[in-house]
C-alpha cells in the first residue's frame, strides 16, 4: 500500500476534521500527482479553506492520514506555499525587500547575512516572472491591487514550494485585472512546473484554470444518514479531469460546452435539493477514489 501512496505528491485518505461536535470535512480521499492544477469549489462554509489549512499543516486532522511525498504532514514547511486573497506586504519595505524578507525569514541567521547579491538576483528573477521587475524599488502603496497580488505570488515562488496553495487569490480584484491574473498564473504554473491547489468561489475561474476540478459539498446522502439531507461533513462529491490548452485563451469561457459544464458543477455541488448518493458521486478523474470508511 505504501508504494501506491508514494506515486503521488499529495495523498489524503479518510481525512476528517471536526470542531467539537461539528464535523466540517468527512472522509476526504484525494491523490494528487506532480504538476497538477487542482481547483477546489463548493458552497460557502463547506470547508475549502479548512482543507487548505490541513494540507499546509496549520491544523491537524481529526482522523485519517495526510501524506506529502509519502511522509505524514504534521507541521507547515517550505514545500507548501500559500497566497491569500488579502496580500500582506510590509508597507515600509520596497517591493524587492518584501520578496527578500520572505526568503531570508526561512533561513538561519548566519545564512541570511551571506549571499546578498545572489538573493537579490533571485528575487529580481521572480519579480520579472510576475512582470514587476521595473517596480522593484517602489513601495506597496504605489502599486495597484493586482500588482500587489503579483508581489505576493513572487513571495511564494521564491521559496520554491512543491505545492502552491492559493485561497481566493483573485477575489478582491476587478474583472479585467482578475482575467489578466488568470493568464499569468497559468504561465507561471507551466514555466515553474508547479503543483497548484487553488480555492475559488468563481466556477468560471475554476473551470478555466484547472487541469482538475474538485467539488467539495455537504449536499449529498449516505447510508448512515439518519434522514435525507442530513450529512456528516463535506466530501468530494465530484472530481473531473479538465483539458488544458498550451496557449490558454479567455474565449473558451464563451463556448456552450464551457457554460454547460459550469451548470453541471453548480447542480452537483451547490444545489441543496440535488442530493447525490455517496456511492454515485462523479469521481471521473483517473486518480480519484472513495473508501467509505464509515459505511
Amino acid at each position: 500500500m505504501q508504494t501506491f501512496q508514494n506515486e503521488y505528491l499529495l495523498y489524503l485518505e479518510n481525512v476528517t476534521k471536526a470542531y467539537g461536535r461539528k464535523t466540517v470535512l468527512n472522509d476526504i480521499d484525494l491523490a494528487v500527482r506532480e504538476h497538477e492544477f487542482c481547483t477546489v469549489v463548493g458552497p460557502s462554509g463547506c470547508g475549502k479553506s479548512t482543507l487548505l489549512r490541513l494540507i499546509l499543516g496549520q491544523e491537524r486532522a481529526s482522523g485519517g492520514q495526510l501524506l506529502m511525498q509519502g511522509r505524514p504532514i504534521q507541521t507547515p514547511g517550505p514545500d507548501r506555499g500559500i497566497v491569500y486573497q488579502r496580500y500582506s506586504l510590509f508597507p515600509h519595505l520596497s517591493i524587492l525587500d518584501n520578496i527578500l524578507l520572505g526568503k531570508r525569514l526561512g533561513l538561519p541567521f548566519f545564512k541570511a547575512l551571506g549571499g546578498k547579491k545572489a538573493d537579490r538576483e533571485e528575487a529580481m528573477h521572480y519579480l520579472d516572472s510576475v512582470q514587476l521587475a521595473d517596480h522593484a524599488h517602489k513601495y506597496p502603496h504605489q502599486l495597484s491591487g493586482g500588482m500587489q497580488q503579483r508581489v505576493a505570488i513572487a513571495q511564494a515562488l521564491i521559496m520554491r514550494p512543491r505545492i502552491l496553495m492559493m485561497d481566493e487569490p483573485f477575489g478582491a480584484l476587478d474583472p479585467g485585472t482578475r482575467e489578466m491574473m488568470q493568464i499569468l498564473i497559468l504561465e507561471l504554473w507551466e514555466r515553474h512546473r508547479m503543483t497548484i491547489f487553488f480555492v475559488t468561489h468563481d466556477l468560471e475561474e475554476a473551470v478555466f484554470l484547472g487541469t482538475r476540478i474538485l467539488v467539495l459539498s455537504q449536499f449529498y446522502t449516505h447510508e448512515r444518514d439518519d434522514a435525507p439531507g442530513v450529512t456528516m461533513g463535506a466530501r468530494i462529491v465530484a472530481d473531473y479531469p479538465l483539458q488544458r490548452d498550451k496557449a490558454p485563451s479567455t474565449t473558451l469561457k464563451a463556448t456552450a460546452q464551457f457554460g454547460q459544464f459550469i451548470q453541471k458543477i453548480r447542480a452537483e455541488g451547490f444545489d441543496p435539493e440535488y442530493l447525490q448518493q455517496a456511492r454515485s458521486f462523479n469521481l471521473n478523474h483517473p486518480d480519484s477514489f472513495i473508501t467509505f470508511a464509515d459505511s
